[in-house]
């Protein structure tokens, strides 16, 4: 049987609009990552090139997986935030590999699922998840994504959705109003733009602060979680809360559209940045609140993914599962 030695080296990587980073696999271990500036790099070959000169290693680099914030086809991805192309045609014959992969970001976040301890997630309720059964992560950030992992006959794939850009679902009076509002200003209100993402954040408190009638100073996604948090703005704590309980909303669709008995994880840039305000929160309220099926969903486990590189762990696991 061939192992990492005989299979050659392999290198991961996690682009973001801003940074990159990038860490070897030698022997089956995930060597240190490495951070650099997209922006000092003008193309994704010169970035390669970099950490590759700077890597000392006891075999030839075989494998590149790479992790990629946007959307893939044909494996390759077109940068919205950079101007960094990612090709993995292009890669492979520049650096003689074998096999270039390039993922969508939550794609990989759903290969690194079954290897997470419990020291890498904050439980928010529900039972232990069934071994075998689909895996679902999901979350906010520049965008919101969520993608799959099902297992069958020991084989797994990880399924990539465009949840985001499904309606947003409001479920209560003062919601119905919120998105009433955002329907007049944006036309149609999906779950990304409405409220689960940066940018949909600063939305769903504008529109708020509309159904309110008060004025809202001017605070990007970052301002309200502060002011939210430190307790300085009603205005943003509503938006906090309300937040929370539509993606405890948009979580329980989502469990039953896979029927994800193995777990749902939520990670992404924004939801680590105040665990236990939404710990207390009525996301996993919402989570169940599905009628018939709140039994069902009251045994599915919730967690917050919290460990800072959770997807090298995917990426590894990617990498081990189709080099194997």
């Amino acid at each position: 049987m061939s192992d990492s030695r005989t299979r050659g080296c392999a290198l991961l990587a996690d682009i973001g609009g801003t940074n990159a980073r990038f860490a070897m696999v030698e022997d089956g271990v995930v060597g240190p990552v490495t951070y650099v500036k997209v922006a000092d790099f003008p193309t994704v070959k010169d970035a390669v090139a970099d950490v590759l000169s700077r890597s000392v290693l006891s075999a030839p680099v075989k494998t590149a997986v790479l992790a990629v914030a946007g959307p893939v086809e044909n494996n390759r991805c077109v940068m919205t935030n950079s101007p960094w192309i990612i090709d993995g045609a292009e890669l492979q014959p520049a650096f003689a590999f074998d096999t270039v992969h390039v993922l969508n970001d939550f794609e990989v976040l759903a290969w690194s699922l079954p290897a997470l301890q419990p020291a890498d997630l904050l439980p928010l309720g529900g039972k232990a998840g069934v071994s075998g059964a689909p895996m679902l992560v999901l979350g906010p950030g520049t965008g919101f994504g969520a993608s799959c992992l099902v297992e069958r006959n020991g084989a797994r794939i990880a399924v990539i959705t465009e949840a985001g850009h499904a309606t947003l679902p409001p479920e209560t009076e003062r919601e119905e109003q919120v998105v009433d509002r955002m329907r007049k200003r944006l036309g149609f209100v999906c779950i990304e733009r409405g409220a689960l993402s940066g940018a949909g954040l600063q939305n769903l408190y504008e529109a708020l602060a509309e159904v309110e009638g008060i004025p809202a100073p001017k605070r990007d996604a970052a301002g309200i979680t502060t002011a939210a948090l430190d307790g300085s703005c009603k205005l943003s704590h509503a938006a906090l809360e309300m937040f929370c309980g539509l993606l405890g909303s948009v979580a329980g669709n989502l469990a039953l559209t896979f029927c994800a008995r193995g777990g749902v994880y939520i990670a992404g840039g924004i939801v680590p940045r105040f665990p236990k305000f939404l710990a207390a929160s009525d996301f996993r309220k919402r989570f169940e609140a599905k009628g018939s099926f709140e039994g069902y969903l009251r045994n599915i486990p919730t967690s917050l993914v919290v460990k800072p590189d959770a997807s090298f762990e995917g990426l590894k696991a990617f990498s081990d599962h189709h080099t194997a």
